[in-house]
This record gives C-alpha cells, structure tokens and sequence, in this order.
C-alpha cells in the first residue's frame, strides 16, 4: 500500500458500522498512523489509493461513481468518514487544516442537512453555473470566481477553520447572501441558500 495512503488513513472506526442515509442533519499528517488490513482493503477496493483526504472527498463529491459502488461519506469538521453497503466497515481519514464547505444554492427544492453526504445529498441546480464569493469577516475575500454545480447540484470550497464570513450567490439573475462559520461545530453542507 502506498505510503501516502497510510498517512491519509486515521482508523477503522470500533467494529460498528457508520449508517448514513440522506444528508446527515447531525489531507496528510505527519505521524502514519497504524492502519488495520481491513482498512487499507477498503481503500483499495474503492480505488483511493495513493489519494489524499481532499482529494478523495474532492473526487466523490464531483461525480456520482460513489452511488454505483456505494461508498458512503460523512464530511464533519476533521475529518471524513466512508462506509460502504458491502463489507459494513468504516473508515476515518482525516481532514487537515481546512474546512470543506458544501454549497446547494436553489430556487424551488432543498433539504435539510448538516453534514454533508458525498453520495446522498442532492441539490435542486445540476451543471449549473454559479458566481460565487465568500468573504471572511476582516474582509478578506476567499473566493470570487464562477464555479459549475457538480453532479449532485452542490459546489464544494476548501476554506480555512474556524472563521465567519459571508458567502454570496448569483445564478440567473437571482442572488442570495448568507452568514457562514467554519468551527468545529458548524455544519459543512449549505443547503439554506435560496435564490431569489
């Protein structure tokens, strides 16, 4: 197994299995951790050898491939939690230094959710285009760019931990602005955004 890989992997999480359905409404360290056999099978079963924690979580939020393996993920504030239909384990890798913020702006549908599910959360705008900007609250803009809605309908931004700020959504004429947080206990799915 690559040595990236083993310093992305955290654990297996005690020999219960994460359930996750819907949203959830509740990066390398330094240090490799020990990794279990049955954790670095999960790894290579799904393909996510020699990627890191954002890059894996990156990945499988753009594309629907975890749905059709069903490989399930949980992004909280230190890292994100995978569990699979098939063998019931799962896997904590750890998220280092940023905070994944997962956005679904929409007109007419939303849902409610917290932490967001890489396979389950849908959001209402598909390949859609965004302009986006999310300012901190010294006034330090983060991001000022115009992003495609993946194919779950949300658009992901890796930003820094714990801040405040504003984020503001433009698409078709209708806009939206909102408060945003990225603490330890502040949701990493957005999907409060209405366009209008």
């Amino acid at each position: 197994m690559p040595h990236r890989v083993t310093r992305a992997l955290a654990a297996v999480i005690g020999g219960t299995a994460l359930l996750l359905s819907g949203c959830n409404s509740d990066a390398d360290t330094d240090t490799p951790p020990a990794a279990s056999s049955a954790a670095a099978d999960f790894i290579e079963v799904h393909d996510l050898e020699g990627k890191s924690t954002k890059e894996i979580i990156t990945e499988l939020d753009k594309t629907d491939e975890d749905l059709m393996t069903q490989l399930v993920g949980s992004v909280r504030y230190d890292v994100v939690e995978l569990t699979d239909g098939e063998t019931a384990e799962t896997v904590s890798l750890p998220i280092e230094d940023e905070f994944y913020l997962s956005m679904a702006p929409y007109v007419d549908k939303t849902h409610e959710c917290y932490y967001h599910n890489l396979a389950s959360c849908q959001g209402e705008l598909v390949d859609q285009q965004l302009d986006v900007t999310i300012t901190a609250d010294d006034g330090e803009v983060l991001v000022d760019e115009t992003v495609t809605t993946y194919q779950n309908g949300f658009v992901g931004f890796w930003l820094p931990r714990d801040i405040a700020g504003t984020i503001s959504v433009s698409y078709d004429g209708k806009s939206v602005e909102a408060p945003f947080a990225t603490g330890a206990d502040d949701p990493t799915c957005v999907t409060t955004l209405q366009l209008s």
